[in-house]
């Protein structure tokens, strides 16, 4: 059956439901959780773990804008040396240079330190000009948009993937409760044929053909259910909820509902793909990283005040009352690059190439959003077509099956063309199972393709 093909490629998620987030913390209700698919969306985005780490950086580049801004504000240091001199460095002066008549000849040799030396200073650097601070400061909004729209893409992402389990999850359960409706009406023939045959009006023969068609459905509707409680398993996955906490999903799928039109469809512009504004955010981000390295080349100018005291002795007496000698300072610090081995110039050669690279990027996500465009719509129209076609098919399907065991029943009919009609059903009914489901599918990339998700 393809629908349960289909469905047995859920059961990869198993592997992965053991790394749930947070799925011990999390407060479990014995009650069902009813949920429909917005609210299972409101849910993951509140709790899933893609969406939470994208918030998580976006705090964090948050913080390294407020350390950005610090650079603007002056910064105040405090220092303290002890120094002890067990032999006092002597330097040689000529005598003759400070005692007028002696010998030109004659030296003498004098410290100008003290064994014992304590100092104390408080300094205070401000920041009057530097190019890299001023880009950084410019640069702070432009790198908290594109977290920003990380963590957008993160919800979409989340929201597809809720949107296709939760869906998966009701496509099952239909067919499950189309296939138990099925095997209900299955068992009732097969009783009635039953009873028939101790009369001798049918042959055994038919009551076996029955009993087949009957174990065979059994088998098909345990997969069904084992395959259903391996979606709910994936959706909690998918939102973030703990796998032992049971759910209702009160949402209900049908043709109509699916081929709802969508609003505003030739409307569209790129800037409603987030793909898209990360992108165009990202081409500022790195001509911000050009305007850096531009201006690099332009001098910095820094305020500098120090003040502090210092006091030496020939002995450790500092607990003493004894004279300390302060002192203040003021000035300023200019640098000015003049050459640095042309490395700036590689570097604004670098940045250069990456605002290149940016904007090819986003003419090649232009191409990939219109392709994707087309391609989701179209395939929307066909497997809204398909599924039309299917249900009809369906339906007309259980006409002729429902007639067969009419006659049947009245003895006008054949348990080969009994067998045959209930085939007809089933595959009639998978079929429509796959078209639904892919239906919603192409409906929710539709969506997600027009920026609408």
């Amino acid at each position: 059956m393809q629908r349960i093909r289909r469905l047995t490629g859920m059961a990869s998620m198993v592997g992965l439901l053991a790394l749930a987030v947070n799925a011990g913390a999390q407060t479990i209700s014995q009650e069902p959780v009813r949920l429909s698919a917005r609210e299972a969306v409101d849910y993951a985005l509140a709790n899933q773990s893609a969406v939470k780490t994208a918030r998580l950086d976006e705090l964090i580049q948050l913080a390294k804008n407020k350390e950005v801004s610090g650079l603007a504000l002056p910064t105040i240091t405090g220092t303290g040396q002890y120094q002890y001199n067990p032999i006092v460095q002597k330097q040689m002066f000529s005598v003759g240079n400070f005692m007028p008549g002696a010998p030109k000849d004659s030296f003498a040799a004098i410290s100008f330190q003290l064994p014992q030396n304590l100092m104390g200073e408080v300094r205070l650097t401000q920041t009057l000009f530097d190019p890299s601070v001023l880009v950084a400061l410019q640069a702070r909004k432009t790198l908290e948009d594109l977290v920003s729209k990380n963590v957008a893409k993160s919800q979409i992402d989340v929201k597809a993937n809720v949107y296709k389990a939760y869906y998966n999850v009701l496509s099952a359960r239909k067919a499950l409760a189309i296939l138990t409706n099925n095997i209900n009406t299955l068992e009732k023939l097969l009783n009635d044929t039953k009873e028939i045959n101790k009369n001798g009006l049918v042959e055994k023969l038919d009551v076996d053909r029955l009993v087949v068609q009957y174990t065979n459905l059994q088998t098909e509707q345990t997969k069904l259910r084992n395959l259903v409680e391996i979606g709910v398993a994936a959706l909690k996955y998918q939102m973030g909820m703990p796998l032992k906490q049971p759910v209702a999903l009160t949402d209900t799928l049908s043709t109509e509902r699916i081929a709802e039109s969508i609003p505003d469809m030739d409307k569209f512009d790129y800037s409603q793909r987030v793909e898209y504004q990360l992108l165009e955010t990202q081409k500022k981000a790195n001509e911000y990283d050009l305007k850096r390295y531009k201006l690099k080349g332009l001098p910095s100018l820094q305020l500098f005040v120090a003040t502090g005291a210092l006091r030496g002795s020939d002995k450790f007496d500092y607990l003493k009352s004894q004279m300390w000698y302060g002192y203040l300072n003021t000035g300023l610090n200019l640098s000015v690059p003049i050459f640095s081995g042309l490395q700036r110039r590689r570097q604004v050669d670098q940045a250069l190439l990456a605002v290149k690279k940016s904007e090819v990027a986003i003419e090649n996500a232009k191409l990939g959003i219109d392709l994707e465009r087309e391609q989701s719509a179209s395939t929307f129209r066909n497997n809204v077509l398909s599924l039309q076609a299917q249900e009809k098919n369906m339906l007309l399907a259980e006409d002729v099956h429902n007639t067969t065991q009419i006659k049947y029943r009245e003895g006008v009919g054949s348990s080969l063309e009994m067998t045959t009609a209930e085939n007809d059903l089933l595959t009639a009914q998978n079929n429509y199972f796959t078209a639904l489901y892919n239906a919603i599918v192409a409906r929710i990339d539709l969506l997600k393709a027009y920026g609408k998700l």
